[in-house]
Formats: C-alpha cells, structure tokens, sequence
C-alpha cells in the first residue's frame, strides 16, 4: 500500500468479504494516518450531497450527489442489493472514502459505471453498513462463519434479455462440467431465468455449495442440461483459512 506521502508499506490481507466485495488489509508498520469514523449509508437517499476522497492528495476530494440506490448484479457472481450510486464519475474511485454530511466514512469504491442513473456516467459504492456484521469474523477467521453460497465458477452477460456465457473459471464447477463460451443458460433446476439478479437468487435459494443445480443451456440450436456440482469460492481462490 502507499500512502499519500508516496511511502510504500507492505500490507497483509486480514480478511476478504465475497458477498460484499470488502476485506481488511493490515499494515506491516504503524502508520501516521488518523482513521476516520465509520458511518452509515442509511440516510443516502438520492439528490443527497456526498463527498468523495480518492488516492491522493487533498485534491483527490471531489464533492458528488446520490443518483441512485439499487440492485446490482455483476457478471462475476455478485449481487449487491442496495449499491450507491454517486455522480460526476471520479477517476480514483477503487478504494475510494464516500463520505456523508457527518464526515463519516459510508461507503467504498467499487466500481465505475456509465450508467448511474439514466446513461449519467458515475461511480458505484459499497454501503459500509455491510461490513460490521462481519467485521469480527473477518478479524478471527479471514471470512465470514455463515455457509457458503454455492459457487457455479461462470461469467454471464445479459445481453438482451439473454444470460451468455462470457468464460468460465479455468477448473472451475462450470469448465469440469462442460459449459462453454456462448452458452445461453435459460434456467436453473427447471426454473427459468431472464436476468443476472434472479439467476443469482435463484441459485443461492437452492442451498450452500457443495450442491449439485441442473442448468438448462441452449448451444448452437441444441437444448442440453447440464449438472454442475457447486464448491466453496473461498477455496477456489485460496482465501480460506478455516481448515
């Protein structure tokens, strides 16, 4: 990690969230930096004044307004049903402090977005009020204790009304069992889905990894159904440390 006087720290991963997307880092040596507070995102509700602190020096403030908050569905697997939607876009926004009125710290960088709200470019922030509830597990365990969400290992694009398979996790639960690149997956266990959120729901209703879901693909004309055995994604990636 640097710091904004340019030093170089080493930093160690403490702890990860994937259903929030945020982690913990600890620094290797005592920093002279003063933590700010930690807020919450509940009041953010849209055309509420917010201001934005990325990398960087004091510049790197820049003020912006609540466009949006709704659901959020990324192609990686992530559902994140209350995201903040902030406007004009800030170009360091990974990583960056969403501050509220009270200088409170209420959400964290994510991600920018061309469409904030109505094709306005922005930037999409994790609300901080997700990390607290696992805030203890992820200093004790690196991750949260709750079951994990069965993970299928597969990229999907919405494209017009369509999920299209983008890649699969190399050796993931998806490549062992023969989904490929262009795939259009129409249903789960028989229920048909149309969109990335519902496709999420739908799987993570189904139980926690480990189990085994029947994907109803459609590939060149052809209908199949495929099972795929769902794992641990903390495993896949090598970020478990429970066992």
């Amino acid at each position: 990690m640097t710091t904004g006087s340019g030093k170089v720290s080493r930093a160690d991963i403490v702890g990860f969230d994937i259903a929030s997307g945020l982690g913990l880092l600890r620094a290797a040596e005592p920093l002279a930096v003063k933590p700010l507070p930690i807020g919450t995102a509940k009041g953010l509700v849209e055309q509420k004044p917010v201001v934005i602190t990325g990398f960087g020096r004091p510049e790197a403030e820049q003020p912006a307004v609540v466009v949006s908050r709704r659901t959020f569905a990324g192609y990686w697997e992530h559902l994140l049903e209350d995201a903040i939607f902030t406007a004009p876009p800030h170009p360091a926004w990974s990583g960056a402090a969403l501050l509220g009125a009270d200088g409170r710290l209420a959400g964290i960088g994510s991600l920018i977005v061309g469409d904030a709200e109505a094709g306005l470019p922005g930037n999409m922030f994790v609300p901080i009020d997700r990390l607290p509830p696992v805030m203890g597990d992820l200093l004790a365990l690196g991750r949260p204790s709750m079951p994990p969400r069965p993970w299928l290992g597969v990229n999907l694009r919405d494209l017009d009304g369509e999920l299209v398979v983008g890649r699969v996790a190399p050796e993931g639960p998806s490549d062992n069992a023969g989904i490929r690149h262009g795939d259009r997956v129409t249903a789960i266990d028989g229920t048909p889905v149309h969109d990335l959120a519902e496709f999420y729901r739908t799987l993570w209703r189904r139980g926690d990894a480990g189990i085994t879901v029947k994907l109803s693909v459609s590939r060149q004309g052809e209908e199949k159904k495929i099972g795929v055995k769902t794992i641990d994604r903390y495993r896949y990636l090598k970020l478990d440390t429970t066992y």
